[in-house]
């Protein structure tokens, strides 16, 4: 990955495709991003899911949000371009998330986190409260979530499934098995390789497995109180997420005071990527409430 170093971020009207690969050292480590879109208003930090690298965040979201506002994406530590070791705390990579933030010197922010990320933006905003101005979470549950500790027995047969379909696993992780699931499947698929120069690293086994291990400790964590979080909130998924399983939103939806809720019927982890122009909308309204 071709890596700009800087401490003084612009953001680019260009397309999420592409965007330029930057760093930033933070502690001696460095930590991989891109920023696009208008440097107005509130700037919005995306985190990913388990395994995910730049490469891997839809550039019809990302685009779509950048049309209003500056939108920058991460790296964890230890995967993709960024340095370091993976963490194995949730807690450790919502500790990346507040420095590299400062480091980029935003005074506050808003925040989405798609599933592994849901659980970050979730601690980031438990906190550092003076920092996040609305959070958006999707295919995401709280700590100790009913079955987010068996995200990888759930993952490894259709992971493996993937392999010998020559598929990328997120066909099967991410959607349904219906036609219009399916679909949306290939399509998304689809849009993650538009990028075709200087594309980021994909992850090392090791920074994977300890990924895992984080969400996994996430999964068997004592509960959250939540009703401290008065952030307002944004919860998105899909009806049918076997991957951080469904009902995990609604509790989320019940334990954050006054939080939205939004489910997409017949959509699974990847309900927003399914239904990206409408999540883009309602993102964009959110935010700008």
């Amino acid at each position: 990955m071709n890596s700009i170093q800087t401490n003084s971020p612009s953001g680019s009207p260009t397309s999420f495709i592409n965007a330029a690969n930057q760093s930033i050292t933070i502690n001696g480590v460095r930590f991989a991003y891109r920023d696009i879109g208008p440097h107005s208003g509130v700037p919005l930090v995306l985190f990913n899911h388990w395994g995910a690298v730049l490469d891997n965040f839809d550039p019809a979201i990302i685009d779509g949000l950048a049309q209003t506002r500056r939108v920058i994406t991460t790296d964890y530590r230890g995967i993709g371009g960024s340095g370091g070791a993976a963490p194995l705390t949730v807690g450790e990579m919502a500790d990346d998330a507040i420095r590299l933030i400062q480091a980029l010197g935003l005074k506050t922010v808003d925040v989405l986190g798609f599933s592994l990320g849901g659980f970050v933006a979730q601690e980031l905003a438990l906190k550092a409260p003076d920092r996040v101005r609305r959070l958006i979470l999707t295919g995401t549950g709280p700590a100790g979530g009913t079955g987010i500790d068996k995200v990888g027995v759930v993952s490894w047969p259709l992971i493996l499934k993937g392999l010998l379909t020559l598929r990328d696993p997120k066909f099967y992780l991410f959607f349904t098995s219906s036609a219009n699931g399916r679909r949306s499947a290939t399509q998304y698929l689809q849009r993650l390789q538009a990028r075709k120069k200087d594309r980021d690293k994909g992850p090392t086994p090791r920074a994977f497995l300890r990924q895992l291990k984080a969400i996994t400790a996430w999964g068997q964590q004592v509960p959250q109180d939540l009703g401290h979080l008065r952030t307002p909130t944004l919860i998105v998924n899909g009806d049918n997420d076997i991957m951080v399983p469904s009902v995990n939103s609604f509790e989320l939806a019940k334990r954050i005071p006054n939080a939205e809720l939004v489910m997409y019927e017949d959509a699974g982890h990847g309900g927003i990527f399914q239904h990206h122009t409408d999540f883009v909308a309602k993102a964009q309204a959110f935010l700008d409430a």
